[in-house]
């Protein structure tokens, strides 16, 4: 999977599947998030690992600028039995900071949505509290409010 489009005249982008080779660059991006606990290295690299492995369950994508992985939207599907099929959850979306307002985050989710409709998902959600207005432009609607309850396993 590619996906190229300029996003300025000196400037290319692209979309592929996150390869294992992606760690670090993704890995820079998950602590720009500044949400939740600050990211555990040891843990990352677990779920990253899992990540980038072929899966029908879930999608790991990143953005290239220039070709610099500048960044990543990460997607699970799970079959729901109100959707009368598969949905699909944008769980994380980062952009390096330096790098928005280049179209890299608009990039990553019609790339999303591209995959999941290939996949045959029914529906395709997104949970965001500080960026509403940028899914918003892209179509998405807010239809309830999730919550959240954290289990601290020590």
């Amino acid at each position: 999977m590619s996906t190229t489009a300029a996003t300025s005249p000196a400037s290319s982008s692209a979309v592929r599947l996150a390869t294992p080779s992606d760690v670090d660059a993704v890995f820079a991006l998950v602590e720009q998030l500044g949400i939740g606990e600050k990211p555990n290295r040891e843990s990352f690299v677990e779920a990253f690992a899992h990540a980038v492995e072929p899966s029908r369950d879930h999608i790991l994508l990143v953005a290239e600028l220039d070709g610099v992985v500048s960044a990543y939207a990460y997607t699970t599907i799970e079959r729901l039995l109100y959707t009368n099929g598969d949905s699909a959850q944008l769980q994380e979306l980062a952009v390096n900071t330096p790098a928005r307002d280049r179209g890299l985050g608009s990039l990553l989710v019609s790339a999303i949505e591209d995959e999941c409709r290939s996949r045959g998902v029914r529906q395709l959600t997104v949970a965001s509290s500080h960026a509403a207005r940028f899914y918003e432009r892209l179509d998405y609607r807010s239809t309830s409010d999730f919550l959240k309850k954290r289990f601290d396993n020590d």
